[in-house]
């Protein structure tokens, strides 16, 4: 589409502030925050003390002791946790503050025609304040879709109006409202991982095998150990160290061996009309070396693709390995 709207208010959002903020968030998260300026958002994951992670979101400097971490999943009771004895304040602004993500080409176009500032020189992972109309907004150049894309952030109070001016401004520019289910779609072809799909939380994974590190869902890059002690760092030094077992990759589910399948029992291919979200194993010969978490037929690439958790012995780019599939009745 051309531009997409869609609610992003759903995300839990925690403001913390006070002299000892920052310190506290470089402790607790993997991103260096310590070179977060104001006005800059940072993507990161947390982990707990084995190194194993907790959740992934943002974090936003709004002033030099003022931050805004977005979560997708409640984090409060562990942020006030490890702020004990910190001298900041926590404040849940999970229903106070609004957030409308617009993605796509034309979106800058659409909020150049809404906002009193241009958009054209605002950065990825900035953001800036500004009006639409008399209503205040904070608008990053952020998303979840790997588009050109922005979210606005907004007292609550505001959010329905912002919405129908967003809609009535953009329909000479094709704007759609969107759901979660194109969402899926738009996240996987960027390669984008969400919790409880792709990863589960290591406060709720009930077996170990559950967990995962930032570096096995292919977020070292996010994992500054330069800076100093943070939740996991140690665990996470001895797994670089060492490397890790699994990697997180993109597969391409080859089209001509799919229809070969459906070939056999006289059957034309199906593929899903949205995004899966269920484990499915992925072998070499009779071993199985991963699964796929999340896969979709994709419009822009116009593949057949899927995310997936492989043993770093079998994550090399080109790997062949066998999809798990079932056709009519019958696993192949």
């Amino acid at each position: 589409t051309k531009a997409a709207l869609l609610d992003i208010t759903p995300l839990y959002k925690y403001i913390i502030e006070g002299p000892d903020a920052q310190r506290f968030l470089d402790r607790m998260v993997t991103r260096n925050i310590g070179i977060c300026k104001t006005g800059q958002v940072m993507y990161t994951p947390w982990c707990d003390e084995d190194g194993k992670q907790i959740d992934d979101g943002t974090v936003q400097r709004l002033s030099d002791q003022k931050f805004r971490i977005t979560s997708a999943e409640p984090n409060l009771e562990w942020i006030e946790y490890n702020a004990a004895g910190m001298d900041l304040s926590i404040l849940d602004d999970s229903y106070t503050t609004a957030a409308l993500a617009i993605q796509g080409p034309n979106s800058r176009t659409i909020l150049n025609a809404v906002t009193s500032d241009s958009l054209n020189n605002l950065s990825f992972f900035w953001m800036m304040e500004t009006q639409f109309g008399d209503i205040p907004v904070s608008i990053s150049r952020t998303g979840y879709t790997g588009d050109l894309g922005y979210e606005i952030w907004m007292d609550t109070k505001d959010a329905l109006y912002v919405w129908d001016l967003l809609m009535d401004k953009g329909k000479p520019f094709g704007i759609t409202p969107t759901g979660l289910q194109a969402l899926d779609i738009a996240r996987i072809e960027a390669g984008l991982i969400l919790l409880d799909v792709d990863y589960i939380s290591s406060r709720h994974a009930i077996v170990e095998s559950r967990k995962s590190s930032p570096y096995e869902l292919g977020l070292g890059w996010a994992v500054k150990m330069k800076k100093k002690d943070f939740i996991g760092k140690r665990t996470l030094e001895a797994e670089l160290a060492r490397g890790s077992e699994w990697d997180f990759v993109g597969i391409d589910i080859q089209w001509t061996a799919l229809e070969d399948h459906y070939r056999k029992v006289g059957l034309a291919p199906e593929l899903p009309g949205t995004a899966w979200r269920t484990s499915t194993p992925l072998y070499k010969g009779n071993e199985q070396v991963g699964y796929a978490t999340s896969g979709c037929w994709s419009p822009i690439l116009k593949r057949y693709i899927a995310l997936a958790h492989v043993k770093s012995d079998y994550a090399q780019s080109g790997s062949t390995l066998d999809f798990e599939l079932k056709v009519e009745h019958y696993r192949k």
